[in-house]
C-alpha cells in the first residue's frame, strides 16, 4: 500500500529557498522538536520505544499540545542493521515505524537522523558517541531505510548528525567515503572531508527513493554551512546552533538561507540561555527558517513531566503562534 505509515501527508520537495508541497508547490514551514532516546536507550522487555520513554501519547502531546508538524528522530545505525541484545533489527525498525505512524496521524513528518553509529566504542572522552564522519555501514543503513520508506512521504532523511574534528582522545581513524583510512595524523573534518560523504549518502538514498527529501548538515558539529550547496537537487541544508558557536549566524548559515532551503536541525539551551534563544528564534523568523529544537526530554531538555522548562517555553510559544491543522486521529 502506498504510504501506509504516512496518513495521507503530501510528499515534500524544494523550490528556491523553500520546502514546498510537491503536488501544489505551496510552501511548508516545518517546525518541531527532537525526540531523542532511540539512539542510546538499551531495549527493555517491551522494546526500544518503551526504553526510550517514547509513546503515542507523548507524540500526540508534541504535535497537538505543542503544535509541532515535524519530529526529528535520532537513531542508532548498528541497532537498525543488527538489533541489540535479544531484540532483532526488525524490532528496532518496527519501533521507528511506530513513531512515523504516530506522528503522521497528527499531521507531522518524521526526520530520521543518523545520530550514533554504535553504542559500544566512544569517539573520545566524556563518552562521546557522535562520530566525526560516517563509515561504510552508513551506506548500508541508508540503503535499507530508503528502501523501507520509499513509499512513505512522511519520512525525511537527515543523513549524518554532526561532522566534526576528531577529539584529542578519539582513538578511531577518519574514514574516506571509499572506505580507505585517512593517515592517523589527519584529524580535521572540513567540507573537503564531509562533502564526498554527503554526496555518496544522498546518491545511495536516491538510487532507491529518487523523490526523497534529504537534509545535509554543516561541519563544526553541524553548525557551519559555508561551502554549501552541493550539486544535488531537493536538498535541505541543516545547521545546529548552540550558544558556544558565537553569533556570526549570517556567515555560518544565514546567507545560504537566502538561496537554498536551510533548516536548524538542533538548537536549544538552559535557563541561562534565554536571551540568546529569543534572539536566535527571531533570526530564524526573519529568514522563515524551519527548525527542530533540542530536545524534548534529554539535556538540554524542553519539558519536565510535560511542563516546559524555561527555555522550552521559548520553543513552545514560537510553535503556538504557527497555523496548521492537526488530524484528530
Amino acid at each position: 500500500m502506498f504510504g501506509e505509515l504516512s496518513s495521507g501527508l503530501p510528499r515534500l520537495s524544494t523550490y528556491g529557498n523553500r520546502i514546498v508541497r510537491a503536488d501544489t508547490g505551496d510552501p511548508i514551514l516545518l517546525r518541531g522538536v527532537n525526540c531523542s532516546g532511540l539512539e542510546w536507550s538499551e531495549p527493555d522487555e517491551d522494546g526500544f520505544c518503551s526504553a526510550a520513554g517514547i509513546s503515542r501519547a507523548e507524540i500526540a502531546f508534541m504535535m497537538k499540545g505543542w503544535n509541532c508538524n515535524i519530529v526529528r528522530l535520532p537513531f542508532n545505525q548498528d541497532w537498525a542493521l543488527n538489533g541489540r541484545g535479544s531484540c532483532s533489527p526488525a524490532d528496532y525498525l518496527s519501533d521507528l515505524d511506530r513513531v512515523v505512524r504516530w506522528a503522521s496521524q497528527y499531521g507531522a513528518y518524521t526526520l530520521l537522523d543518523l545520530q550514533w553509529l554504535q553504542a559500544d566504542y566512544p569517539f573520545g572522552g566524556g563518552r562521546n558517541f557522535v562520530a566525526p564522519l560516517p563509515n561504510l555501514k552508513s551506506v548500508d543503513v541508508w540503503h535499507l531505510l530508503a528502501n523501507r520508506y520509499r513509499k512513505e512521504p512522511a519520512v525525511l532523511y537527515d543523513i549524518f548528525n554532526e561532522p566534526h574534528d576528531c577529539l584529542p582522545d578519539d582513538p578511531h581513524p577518519l574514514i574516506r567515503e571509499d572506505g580507505a583510512f585517512y593517515p592517523t595524523t589527519h584529524r580535521r573534518v572540513t567540507m573537503a572531508e564531509w562533502q564526498p560523504w554527503a554526496l555518496r549518502l544522498i546518491d545511495v538514498i536516491r538510487a532507491v527513493n529518487p523523490d526523497a527529501l534529504v537534509f545535509v548538515c554543516g561541519v563544526d558539529w553541524g553548525y557551519d554551512l559555508r561551502g554549501m550547496p552541493l550539486d544535488r537537487s531537493n536538498v535541505v541544508y541543516s545547521t545546529h546552533v548552540y550558544r558556544n558557536k558565537g553569533a556570526n549566524w549570517a556567515e555560518a548559515f544565514g546567507n545560504l538561507a537566502t538561496m537554498v532551503p536551510v533548516f536548524a536541525g538542533e538548537w536549544g539551551g538552559t535557563t541561562d540561555d534565554q536571551e540568546w534563544g529569543l534572539r536566535l528564534a527571531d533570526y530564524f523568523d526573519s529568514l522563515e527558517m524551519g527548525w527542530t529544537a533540542w530536545s524534548w526530554a534529554n539535556e538540554p531538555r524542553l519539558v519536565t513531566r510535560f511542563a516546559p522548562t524555561e527555555f522550552g517555553e521559548i520553543v513552545r510559544s514560537r510553535l503556538a503562534s504557527l497555523c496548521w491543522k492537526h488530524d484528530q486521529t
